[in-house]
C-alpha cells in the first residue's frame, strides 16, 4: 500500500507482465514460479444453498445484483445467489491484461466489463471464458503514479466504478471527469456518451474515489482528499459538493453504500455517516457518529481508519469496522429517528494483529470479516511471507440489542481479497496465501455456517498471483474472477 515497486522481484516480474500484453491479441497466461505445492487441498463441496435470508433490493439504476460493481450490490453486500465452483477438478484461466482489474462486472450477454489500473489504466470488455480482450478505452491516468509510494493502497482513478441498468459503464476518472460508456453495437468496445467535467468543483489534490447513483436517481461521489461528499444531476449536470474534512482528517478512501430509500452512506477515516439528498438534490447530514480509533496505521491499511466500505444489512442496519486495538466489527441502526444509534462494537482478531481494508459481507443478519493485518505492499508476500490469519462471523442478536462471534477461522491467511458469500452453495470465497518459499495463491472455500476451510485450490505462484485489494466476483456462468496484479485469473470447476 504505502510502498512502491522499486526493482527487484517484484517490479521485474510486473515489468515483464505488462510488456507481454503487446505480443499478442490473445489471452497471455501469467507465468508462474515453478516448483508449485499440491495444486488441491481438502474435498469437493455438496452445495448447501442457504435459503432463510430476505433478499438484497434490485437498485434500480444499476446492473443486476452480482452484475453491478466490485461489493455486488448498492448494499455493498458481497452475497450473491449465483454458485461459485464447488472443488471438483477445478481449473484455471489467467490472463495478462495489462493492469489490475480490481472491480469486474458483466453486461446482458455475460461478457466481462472490467477496468483494469496500471500504467496505463483502461476500461475493458473481455469474453468471459478466454478472457481475450474484445474492447479496450484508455482511462486518464498518471504513468508515474504507479512507481510512486502508496500506488498499491489508492483506489482513485476508475478502480471504482459501476455498471448501470443499461449497460454503461459510469467511471469517476483522475483528470476531474465522470464518463458514461456504452457498448458498442458490435461488441468490440466502448463509446462515451456522456462526459460530466467536474474539475470546476474540484480542488487541487481532490481525486474522485467513487460513484454511485442513490435508490432516486442521483449521482452521489466521493473524493479522496478532504472529505468531498457530492451530488450530480446526470439529466441536468447540475453539481454541489460538501467537504467533511481538512487534509488527513476527513479522508474517504473506499467506496460507499446506497439503501433502497434514497439514504446514502459513507465512511470516513473518523466518522460514519448517513446522507440524504436536500430539496434541491444537495448532500445532507441525517446523521453522524464517530468510531473507536486507536489512531494507528496499522499494516494492512491505508489509512488511520475504518478500512471498510459500509455494508447494509436488512432489518435497518448499517456496519463497518473501527480502527480500535483490537478492531471492531460495529453495527449500526440506519433510520434517521433510532433512539440509539450503535447496537454493538465486537472486538475481533487480538490486540497488535488485527485490521481490515476489505468491506464486510452481509447476509441476513450475519456479517463476515476478513483480517489484513501485515500487508504493506506486495513485497509483504514474497519470499514465503504472509500476512496474518482470519476470519470471524458476527451475528446480530435476535432482539437487535446486541451482537455476538458465531464462529472464527484461526488459520487462512487473505493478505487482501475482497471476499463473496454464494447463498446456491453456502461457501464464502476468498484468496489466501500459503507460506512455502514457492509463493501459492489459493482460491479457497470456507463453510458459511461453520468457518471450516472445505477446500482449496492453488490459481498460481509468484507476485503475479497477488491480487492486491481485488475482488472476487461470481459471474452468470458459475465460474469466480478475481483481478490480480498484472489482470485476472478465472477459476471454474470442471
Amino acid at each position: 500500500m504505502r510502498n512502491s515497486f522499486r526493482g527487484g522481484v517484484v517490479g521485474g516480474a510486473t515489468a515483464t507482465l505488462f510488456a507481454a500484453v503487446a505480443a499478442t491479441a490473445g489471452a497471455v497466461p501469467i507465468p508462474a514460479v515453478p516448483a508449485a505445492p499440491p495444486v488441491f487441498l481438502g474435498n469437493p463441496a455438496v452445495a448447501q444453498p442457504i435459503t432463510d435470508l430476505p433478499p438484497v433490493p434490485q437498485h434500480p439504476y444499476l446492473a443486476p445484483n452480482g452484475s453491478s460493481g466490485i461489493h455486488d450490490d448498492g448494499w455493498m453486500s458481497n452475497t450473491t445467489t449465483r454458485p461459485g465452483p464447488l472443488g471438483h477438478d477445478p481449473r484455471v484461466v489467467s490472463s495478462v491484461v495489462g493492469g489490475e482489474c480490481g472491480s469486474i462486472t458483466f453486461d446482458h450477454a455475460g461478457r466481462i466489463v472490467t477496468t483494469c489500473i496500471g500504467p496505463s489504466p483502461a476500461l475493458y470488455l473481455l469474453d468471459p471464458v478466454t478472457l481475450n480482450v474484445l474492447g479496450r478505452s484508455a482511462l486518464p491516468g498518471d504513468p508515474g503514479a504507479f512507481l510512486r509510494p502508496g500506488a498499491f493502497g489508492n483506489f482513485t482513478g476508475g478502480a471504482y466504478f459501476y455498471l448501470d441498468n443499461q449497460d454503461r459503464a459510469v467511471v469517476a476518472s483522475r483528470d476531474g471527469h465522470i464518463r458514461v460508456f456504452a457498448e458498442n453495437a458490435a461488441g468490440d468496445g466502448f463509446t462515451v456518451v456522456h462526459d460530466h467535467d467536474l474539475t470546476g468543483v474540484l480542488r487541487p489534490g481532490e481525486t474522485f474515489n467513487s460513484a454511485l447513483p442513490d435508490s432516486n436517481g442521483l449521482l452521489w461521489f466521493v473524493a479522496r482528499s478532504n472529505g468531498v461528499v457530492g451530488t450530480l444531476d446526470l439529466n441536468t449536470g447540475a453539481t454541489q459538493v460538501i467537504r467533511l474534512g481538512d487534509g488527513a482528517n476527513g479522508e474517504i478512501e473506499n467506496s460507499f453504500a446506497v439503501g433502497a430509500d434514497g439514504d446514502v452512506y459513507i465512511a470516513t477515516n473518523r466518522e460514519l455517516l448517513r446522507f440524504d439528498a436536500g430539496p434541491a438534490g444537495e448532500p445532507v447530514v441525517t446523521w453522524r457518529t464517530t468510531y473507536a480509533n486507536s489512531g494507528q496505521h496499522k499494516p494492512g491499511q491505508v489509512d488511520d481508519g475504518t478500512g471498510t466500505t459500509p455494508t447494509i444489512l436488512s432489518g435497518g442496519y448499517v456496519a463497518i469496522t473501527d480502527d480500535a486495538d483490537p478492531m471492531n466489527v460495529v453495527v449500526y441502526r440506519s433510520p434517521a429517528d433510532a433512539a440509539q444509534r450503535q447496537v454493538c462494537a465486537v472486538p475481533v482478531f487480538g490486540a497488535g494483529a488485527s485490521d481490515t481494508e476489505n468491506s464486510l459481507i452481509s447476509a441476513g443478519n450475519s456479517l463476515i470479516v476478513e483480517n489484513n493485518y501485515g500487508y504493506t505492499g506486495p513485497e509483504a508476500t514474497l519470499l514465503g511471507k504472509t500476512t496474518t490469519p482470519g476470519f470471524a462471523r458476527i451475528d446480530i442478536d435476535p432482539d437487535g440489542n446486541g451482537c455476538h462471534q458465531a464462529w472464527a477461522n484461526t488459520t487462512e491467511a487473505a493478505p487482501t481479497v475482497v471476499p463473496k458469500l454464494s447463498l446456491a452453495t453456502g461457501l464464502i470465497y476468498t484468496y489466501t496465501k500459503g507460506d512455502e518459499a514457492t509463493d501459492p495463491w489459493y482460491f479457497t472455500a470456507l463453510d458459511f455456517r461453520t468457518g471450516a476451510t472445505v477446500w482449496k485450490h492453488l490459481t498460481g505462484t509468484g507476485p503475479g498471483f497477488n491480487n492486491n485489494y481485488a475482488g472476487i466476483t461470481l459471474g452468470p456462468n458459475g465460474t469466480a474472477y478475481l483481478g490480480v496484479i498484472p489482470g485476472l485469473i478465472a477459476v471454474h470447476d470442471n
